[in-house]
């Protein structure tokens, strides 16, 4: 997916005033070769969940690989990779007993109830692997042409921003992801 940017030659202008104002992303890796970011305004937190601790539910897409007990609360675990038309997580040949969740959250629900007693809605997203923080100007999160995006993406994405060493980042919009599965699946 990555590859597919870069040989559209597609390069964003960054102005000195866009330097300035930034946002902070976490940056997350999904096999194959694509690395996503979510906004840290979006995450709670990042988890380490036993394999044998999701609670299969049965007639879900197959992204859907189950619920999980998350401080006495249902946290639906989905394999975000696979979501995403990628390779899912189960394809994957690994040694780990263990997943790595990242927990979003709806952050215009979260502003709209803060100093209320609602929950906000919630979803565990499987990643490969959670790589480091970045720093990004979200007025340089720029749109991909329209033939290098899987359909599969299309819904959750934000956009992609190309970092100054050439790195391609696919930038994910976590609402959009609640939104879907809560639309969707009433989760």
């Amino acid at each position: 997916m990555i590859s597919e940017f870069l040989t559209r030659g597609t390069t964003p202008s960054i102005s000195t005033e866009q330097i300035g104002v930034t946002q902070q992303f976490l940056r997350l890796h999904l096999i194959p070769d694509t690395t996503a970011m979510l906004a840290v305004n979006q995450i709670s937190e990042v988890l380490t969940i036993p394999m044998t601790q999701v609670v299969p539910i049965p007639h879900m897409p197959a992204w859907v690989l189950g619920v999980y007990n998350w401080r006495g609360d249902i946290l639906w675990i989905i394999d975000l990779g696979h979501l995403l038309g990628l390779t899912p997580l189960s394809q994957h040949t690994t040694n780990s007993s263990t997943y790595t969740a990242v927990v979003i959250r709806d952050a215009q629900q979260h502003r709209a109830t803060l100093g209320q007693n609602t929950s906000d809605k919630v979803l565990g997203l499987l990643v490969n692997r959670v790589e480091d923080l970045e720093s990004c100007n979200p007025d340089v999160i720029q749109s991909p042409p329209e033939s290098a995006v899987k359909s599969e993406l299309v819904p959750y994405l934000r956009g992609y921003w190309l970092k100054q060493t050439g790195e391609i980042f696919v930038v994910l919009d976590g609402n959009s992801i609640i939104a879907g599965m809560t639309q969707n699946f009433n989760f």
